[in-house]
């Protein structure tokens, strides 16, 4: 019986679009670098920011609304504030109702990822929250990060 493979970073050809985050003074722990639920939330921001810049979801109206389901996170170097963040986005998972989002966290300017992980989004109806299709508009702007 093999071993399981390793998870390694990932260059930023893997993604295809970026969006910057600025990190802050709050983010550094005790230790001097970049606490691991910060990364959580970046994965958040990141998607988040790129579907709303889309125009393809509307937080405070809109009657599809994505739930998180699932993230994981494996790290491979330290970012600490005041460096700036490039997000990678990829869809790794582009399903009926549901969403995977392989995000990878550069530290700016470095090939590799200092961190890499996915994020699952349940597209929901906002008033029932049982799931719906992914509208049109959402799947042809998720169809450009595949």
């Amino acid at each position: 019986m093999n071993a399981p493979e390793r998870p390694q970073a990932r260059p930023r050809g893997d993604y295809r679009v970026f969006r910057h985050i600025g990190t802050r003074w709050m983010d550094n722990d005790i230790y001097g670098h970049v606490n691991n639920v910060v990364y959580y939330s970046w994965f958040d921001t990141a998607v988040n920011g790129w579907l709303i810049e889309q125009g393809v979801l509307d937080i405070h109206g809109g009657q599809v609304i994505g739930l998180v389901i699932e993230t994981q996170c494996n790290y491979f170097a330290s970012l600490a504030f005041p460096q700036t963040i490039e997000a990678g986005l990829r869809v790794a998972h582009l399903g009926n109702s549901s969403v995977r989002y392989d995000v990878g966290l550069f530290a700016q300017d470095e090939p590799l990822a200092a961190a890499c992980g996915h994020f699952v989004h349940v597209y929901v109806d906002r008033q029932t929250r049982r799931p719906v299709p992914l509208p049109d508009t959402f799947r042809r702007a998720l169809q450009r990060l595949v």
